[in-house]
């Protein structure tokens, strides 16, 4: 393999131009996922009512599209830049196929009752919670499938660093992989606090229900910074590539 003649993408070369039979069954796998959280309903709208209680469901379904598009982006970030299809990440990625579509439905569930709590009460909740034992439970299935896709994204990048030396990876392409498996133990992170509030607080004020839902918003804190940091080493290693070539 010639590395200097392959295509770059933000500082990483990538190994993996072709689409695999692989990644097209995850990239369906994900597409399907998409359809069981899209605005659903048993007929198409034939009144404006109808039409108007659909698109209510929409804040919902983007907040999970959201969500699924960002693991489906770090596969196809990884399949692009190592192009591997060893019998590990045959493993990993249908792994992440069946994580995946377990966590759709908490995934709907959860982002519905958010949807209605940020916007008063118009977004409809498409679940009741009937008990706190309920409660805890959807968090606890929620962050556990968080945990886990986050988890098998790490795991596929720290298997392709292990093969380094195969894949001839330079100074910055490795702190590059070493970046996207921290950033997804961040998301481990967080997921991991969700559940242990969730299991562990009372509860016994009203505001301590929120917890378990606002630990992730501790994403919008680390990430920034996590990405601020490990650009400017990455910055640096790229610039002694280009003193080097």
């Amino acid at each position: 393999m010639d590395i200097s003649q392959l295509p770059v993408q933000q500082g990483f070369r990538l190994r993996g131009e072709a689409v695999t039979r692989l990644e097209t069954f995850v990239d369906a796998a994900f597409a399907f996922a998409v359809t069981l959280l899209v605005v659903s309903f048993d007929a198409m709208p034939d009144s404006f009512v109808e039409l108007y209680d659909a698109l209510r469901r929409f804040p919902a379904f983007v907040a999970g599209f959201a969500i699924v598009a960002l693991f489906w982006t770090a596969h196809h970030r990884f399949s692009r830049r190592f192009g591997l299809e060893d019998g590990a990440v045959m493993v990993l990625s249908l792994a992440l196929v069946a994580a995946t579509l377990f966590y759709v439905y908490p995934l709907r569930m959860v982002m519905s009752a958010a949807m209605r709590f940020f916007t008063g009460g118009w977004a409809p909740s498409e679940f009741v919670v009937r008990n706190l034992l309920e409660f805890r439970l959807i968090f606890v299935i929620y962050g556990v499938g968080f945990a886990v896709l986050a988890g098998i994204i790490a795991w596929l990048n720290a298997h392709a660093l292990r093969r380094a030396d195969a894949l001839h990876l330079d100074a910055a392409e490795r702190e590059i992989a070493k970046a996207e498996i921290s950033s997804h133990l961040i998301y481990v992170g967080c997921a991991a606090l969700s559940i242990a509030l969730a299991l562990w607080l009372s509860f016994d004020r009203g505001w301590m229900q929120a917890l378990p839902g606002t630990a992730y918003a501790l994403l919008a804190i680390f990430m920034p910074w996590h990405a601020v940091r490990s650009e400017r080493r990455i910055a640096l290693l790229l610039r002694l590539r280009e003193g080097a070539a």
